[in-house]
């Protein structure tokens, strides 16, 4: 076993983490973190910052504007969560991966420090990844917040802007129970004096907002009021976003939600000096191979066609079912599904198409939720299929009995859409 191995087997296995434990590997709170930063020099106060909160579409959101700073010629960061086959995929500058020796140097000189704390697993990684910015020289970095907000371990920077991509429930029992609640968490982001863009809200969500931007003498921009673009219109492999402040433009991410998470990013480069129609254009157009972003309506092969998609909870699917309800009355389509245990995934099923062909499994997480359980809970539901021990055996199952113009769709947990890209990536 290599050195880097050792080195991320301990990171998942002795500190708590989310992916495998859940709501036990929360730490609310930010003195952990303040500490971390001070021990190792206050690394993020080394480079400028743009912070994405929100329920979904944070991921999207932060690698169209990380990849239009990219192509903008200044050298950025990228931090999301969580990863989905490789933990370097978690840190980025222009793209590339931490290296794995760099991974290693920084949890011995963790070790060596002895402070005494005892991080969870995303505190640890988001002060590697301030870190890591701050030694390579990074000019920006787009900083994507974990899980809430006003506590969340990257609350420790004072960013240029605050993105808020959206609210809906998702962590209902460590954020609150009602949209206003989770709402109040996520608004934590905005900084005094600091612009604040919200993507899509209304009602109370709305008010939380703007009344935080208030309290905070912060100017708010309501990109769901505004369209930053006349028209987008979604071709077989990519949107076509027309009279953009930076004119047309093309991006490879297709899903339903994409519009709005490519609107919300436009209205946040609008406050962003040195931004060109080209660096827009181009970064918009390189979007995946600028920052691999990978399970966003994501095509992997044809014949059959097969996509995977991490949307997780009720927002998510929102704007995926419509779509998958489509495939389904023109032709047949294959659902491989998987959840975690601690989410209330009947409003999910709800939404799914009856007329589809489904194969339940469970993502190879401690808290996958037993294929068993599942198809128990989708029969409620009106969803009949068969159950498969793991994401693997499910898909190619799905494939040898797909023909060669069915769809297969992999979903319901980021971690199902995770082992299905360790088996075919």
């Amino acid at each position: 076993m290599s050195e880097y191995q050792e080195i991320t087997e301990w990171m998942f296995g002795q500190i708590p983490m989310f992916q495998n434990v859940g709501a036990d590997a929360y730490k609310p709170g930010l003195d952990t973190m303040r500490r971390l930063c001070e021990a190792f020099g206050n690394p993020e106060r080394k480079f400028k910052t743009i912070h994405v909160g929100g329920t979904n579409g944070k991921g999207s959101t932060s690698s169209l504007i990380a990849s239009v700073l990219t192509e903008s010629g200044r050298r950025t960061g990228l931090y999301t969560s969580p990863h989905l086959v490789d933990f370097r995929e978690r840190i980025r500058i222009d793209g590339q991966m931490i290296s794995e020796d760099e991974v290693v140097d920084f949890i011995k000189r963790y070790r060596a420090l002895d402070l005494g704390l005892e991080p969870s697993f995303f505190e640890l990684t988001t002060i590697m990844a301030f870190d890591h910015f701050a030694r390579h020289g990074a000019e920006c970095a787009v900083i994507e917040v974990g899980l809430g907000g006003r506590l969340d371990s990257t609350n420790v920077i004072t960013p240029e802007v605050s993105v808020i991509t959206n609210i809906s429930l998702d962590h209902t029992a460590l954020l609150g129970h009602t949209e206003p609640e989770i709402a109040r968490e996520k608004a934590g982001i905005i900084k005094p004096g600091v612009p604040a863009v919200i993507g899509h809200a209304s009602g109370d969500v709305l008010r939380v907002f703007t009344d935080t931007a208030a309290a905070c003498g912060s100017p708010v921009i309501l990109a769901g009021e505004s369209p930053a673009y006349s028209s987008a219109t979604l071709t077989d492999t990519h949107y076509i976003y027309k009279n953009t402040p930076w004119g047309d433009l093309t991006c490879p991410l297709t899903g339903d939600c994409q519009p709005e998470n490519a609107n919300t990013a436009l209205h946040a480069l609008q406050l962003l000096s040195g931004i060109t129609p080209e660096s827009v254009a181009r970064g918009f157009a390189n979007v995946t191979g600028n920052t691999g972003l990978m399970g966003r309506w994501t095509q992997l092969s044809d014949s059959p066609r097969l996509i995977c998609d991490t949307g997780h909870n009720p927002g998510g699917w929102q704007h995926l079912a419509p779509r998958l309800c489509k495939i389904a009355s023109e032709g047949t389509l294959r659902m491989v599904i998987g959840f975690v245990a601690d989410k209330d995934i009947s409003h999910i099923l709800d939404k799914m198409p009856r007329n589809a062909i489904y194969y339940f499994t469970s993502p190879s997480v401690r808290r996958g939720l037993p294929a068993a359980e599942l198809a128990r809970t989708a029969g409620s539901c009106g969803l009949c299929g068969r159950i498969f021990e793991s994401v693997a055996d499910a898909v190619d199952t799905a494939r040898a009995e797909a023909a060669d113009d069915d769809t297969i769709f992999v979903g319901g947990s980021t971690f199902v859409v995770a082992d299905l890209l360790s088996k075919y990536v």
